[in-house]
């Protein structure tokens, strides 16, 4: 038995060594590049830098210097520049990305984020919140003038962050979000568009028609822009043949609604 687990450790290690050497051959520059730092190392005589395992990483010599395209890069810049410009009294994040766009807009001011899934760091000028936004408490009626939820919505009722099953999770997440919201709030709100389905367990993506008929009612639309391969569209007039345009859309493309909630 012993024998057995030897043999086999010897193997793993034999093909991970094989599986190294061939990347390194079809990265030639990295086996240059190693021996030109060794070499280095040797004619200096210094010991302040011993070598410890080799960890190529080989795909970031060629790419570009970092990302700036794409639908979280896009909404997380342009929604918290309107944050900055409004400077609400209160603004209220639900569930939108932690790392890029709360981080974004804790830089200048304070805001509050609900989210279903546990956060145990504190960090100044982030309030968490730990909340089912499918079942709203009385408590948070009309509770704020500015809210926000970032490529979120979609995912209610799906069961991905631990939220109950729930077909209409987004529907109750909506009417919850807009009892929330102040009389002349503003909801900064984004999803993804295309032809309307659900990609268990994943996200929903909306008909930009069956979404705008869900908040016509309560909320006066002050922009719109949207982020599809070609970059990010910025303040576009929202009309049935971009509606049309979506529905076509392989995937899809991520629309971002500023809204104005109308008096009660």
């Amino acid at each position: 038995m012993k024998r057995a687990l030897i043999i086999k450790q010897t193997l793993n290690v034999v093909r991970e060594r094989k599986k190294w050497l061939q990347v390194c051959f079809m990265n030639w520059w990295y086996i240059s590049d190693y021996r030109r730092l060794r070499k280095q190392r040797a004619e200096s005589k210094s010991l302040d830098f011993p070598f410890g395992r080799n960890r190529p990483i080989l795909h970031e010599r060629y790419s570009e210097a970092g990302t700036m395209s794409g639908g979280y890069f896009h909404q997380d810049l342009l929604v918290a520049r309107k944050i900055f410009k409004a400077n609400p009294h209160r603004h209220v994040d639900i569930g939108s990305l932690i790392a890029s766009f709360v981080a974004h807009v804790a830089v200048f001011r304070e805001i509050e984020i609900f989210d279903i899934r546990k956060q145990e760091n504190k960090v100044p000028n982030i309030i968490f919140r730990q909340a089912d936004l499918m079942r709203l408490p009385d408590s948070m009626t009309h509770c704020c003038d500015s809210i926000s939820a970032l490529h979120s919505i979609e995912h209610f009722g799906l069961g991905r962050y631990g939220d109950p099953i729930d077909y209409f999770g987004h529907v109750k997440a909506l009417k919850n979000i807009t009892q929330m919201l102040r009389p002349g709030g503003i909801f900064y709100f984004s999803a993804p568009l295309g032809k309307q389905r659900i990609e268990f367990n994943a996200h929903r993506v909306f008909s930009a028609s069956y979404l705008w008929n869900l908040l016509k009612e309560d909320y006066d639309l002050l922009s719109f822009s949207y982020v599809d391969a070609a970059g990010c569209h910025e303040n576009v007039a929202f009309t049935d043949q971009l509606t049309a345009r979506f529905a076509k859309t392989r995937g899809y493309d991520l629309g971002i609604f500023e809204l104005r909630k109308k008096p009660d």
